[in-house]
């Protein structure tokens, strides 16, 4: 968000908006399931201290340099060092436990991403007004060097590496979308991913062209977030009565119904009342994939099933955002939305089906 108001105020069209998106997704596209095998072969430790590092010294970047031509470069840097991190995140809450734990710990996990999803846009959008655009990108890369200085006092423990007589027989990560429950898993978790991007993507371009402010933009994407931890707080209780199919389902839906009518609407409350809709859609989504990807992973095999995820992930964010930046240079923002609606609505056919 503060990536494409800084663009935006720097007089940015919506495809460049798209472009700088697209450089979060980029590198990470290229190399997470090399960075998945490495989770698999030197355990979580290094990667998540390393990936916390590199965000917090990218986004500083933009601070030391302020300059349109930084904010490229930082894009593709902090979407590398948040993609290892993350893949190495999510490793840790698959590995420790049972499987019957999985959908918890992976409720757990995301209730710290959604708090960010929160929190984040909120302060950004308050700072960005009271602060300026350039001084924000060096209170935001605040947060991820105290989260690197508590990981290194704390010293939690965590999965280590695997030994070396476990070493997985395939090579070609791409060999897992023969194995049918994974690969419906990805197909679900590739238009959840989705959605989520191209919301977080859409809404400052949306609000800034209907007049709104920073702040309020951050309002919006903070009742996002909002709904997301609300709904993962739940979610353990809600995936003892239903299967995880059957959420999908539902979370797709709702997602949907949004993408149909957020782009009609221009009062700030009801913006908020749709964010949050949307939120608990797709807040629902993410634990529930986690889950039933390690599920049908292959044995050691779990952090390059990640990488494999991760890499079919952001090759749609690196191409989507440049789609929709031109579309919406063109056409406006309302046929962006209601393209994705039309993704969400064949996502929820295909997952009613499982």
């Amino acid at each position: 968000m503060t990536v494409a108001l800084t663009a935006i105020s720097l007089g940015a069209s919506p495809f460049t908006v798209g472009t700088l998106a697209a450089l979060f997704a980029v590198v990470p596209m290229l190399s997470a399931v090399s960075m998945g095998r490495w989770v698999d072969r030197v355990g979580v430790r290094r990667p998540m201290a390393a990936g916390a590092a590199v965000v917090a010294v990218g986004t500083a970047s933009a601070f030391v340099w302020p300059a349109l031509a930084t904010l490229y470069a930082m894009s593709a840097v902090v979407g590398t060092g948040f993609m290892l991190f993350h893949i190495a995140a999510n490793h840790t809450a698959g590995t420790l436990g049972s499987a019957a734990e999985r959908v918890r710990n992976f409720s757990v996990l995301s209730l710290g991403f959604s708090t960010s999803a929160f929190l984040g846009p909120i302060l950004a959008g308050f700072a960005i007004d009271a602060l300026g655009h350039w001084r924000t990108f060096l209170l935001l890369a605040a947060f991820p060097g105290i989260g690197l200085l508590a990981f290194a006092l704390a010293r939690p423990p965590l999965p280590g590496a695997r030994p070396r007589g476990d070493a997985p027989t395939g090579r070609n990560a791409f060999e897992l979308l023969a194995i049918a429950p994974l690969r419906k898993v990805l197909v679900v978790s590739a238009i959840s991913n989705m959605t989520w991007d191209m919301f977080t993507f859409l809404t400052p371009i949306y609000g800034t062209g209907i007049g709104l402010s920073a702040s309020t933009i951050g309002l919006v994407l903070g009742a996002f977030g909002a709904a997301i931890f609300l709904v993962r707080v739940a979610l353990p209780a809600l995936a003892r009565r239903f299967r995880e199919w059957h959420l999908l389902f539902a979370a797709l839906l709702i997602a949907c119904a949004t993408f149909v009518v957020f782009p009609l609407v221009t009062g700030v409350p009801l913006l908020m009342v749709f964010a949050f809709v949307l939120g608990t859609g797709l807040g629902l989504s993410q634990p529930l994939v986690m889950s039933l990807l390690y599920g049908a992973a292959p044995p050691g095999r779990a952090g390059e099933a990640l990488g494999l995820r991760t890499t079919l992930l952001t090759g749609s964010q690196t191409f989507i955002p440049l789609a929709s930046g031109a579309l919406g240079a063109a056409l406006g923002m309302l046929p962006v939305f209601w393209v994705m609606a039309l993704v969400l609505a064949g996502g929820a056919v295909f997952a009613r089906r499982r």
